[in-house]
């Protein structure tokens, strides 16, 4: 018994220094999310996934870099509060009013002024069915205050959201430093 703990223990800690992906960001997820930024002339060296499947304390949102093959930022991130969504279970649509989290992927492109967190947003344009009213649902990447920085696990994080990925103030300024600096739009994925 010991020795199965030491394994797994062992296992976790060398997966955390060798910065490999979280298992919700699966080889065939990074993949396909490459072969997409390419198709679509998008940047190439980061995307943003969030597994809305993680416990809404638990980290979702994650940047990956897919040059180094690892992980750059997590951070917990709202799911929308509406449609009959609770903590535990969020409800998506992409219906105009639903206040619900768009799965599938999105371009983000255009830093703006936000009235939440550290003023700052990107705009997204949703690039599937699933999320095709994004733009006009004023669906954003934005910060705010009250989202902790850290994984707060059992505990959840909810009522933060109208629809958009609401993340940290931390995570935020990190994100926004990297956003800054690309020419081309960055490949947002919103999966379940």
């Amino acid at each position: 018994m010991l020795k199965c703990l030491v394994l797994f223990l062992f296992s976790t800690l060398s997966t955390y220094l060798n910065n490999e992906p979280p298992p919700t960001i699966t080889q065939s997820k990074i993949k396909e999310a490459l072969a997409f930024c390419k198709q679509n002339k998008m940047d190439t060296t980061i995307c943003i996934m969030v597994d809305m499947s993680n416990h809404s304390g638990k980290n979702r949102l994650f940047v990956y870099n897919f040059k180094k093959n690892q992980v750059l930022i997590e951070s917990l991130c709202a799911h929308g509060v509406g449609g009959g969504s609770t903590p535990l279970k969020p409800v998506f649509s992409n219906q105009e009013g639903s206040y619900c989290t768009s799965l599938g992927k999105y371009k983000v492109k255009g830093r703006s002024y936000s009235n939440w967190g550290i003023n700052i947003h990107y705009k997204m344009y949703g690039l599937e069915k699933s999320n095709s009213n994004a733009f006009k649902r004023i669906v954003v990447l934005h910060s705010y205050t009250p989202v902790p920085n850290k994984e707060i696990y059992p505990q959840t994080l909810f009522g933060q959201s109208a629809g958009c990925p609401v993340i940290s103030n931390v995570a935020m300024k990190k994100i926004d430093t990297l956003l800054k600096a690309k020419r081309k739009p960055v490949l947002l994925w919103i999966y379940n």
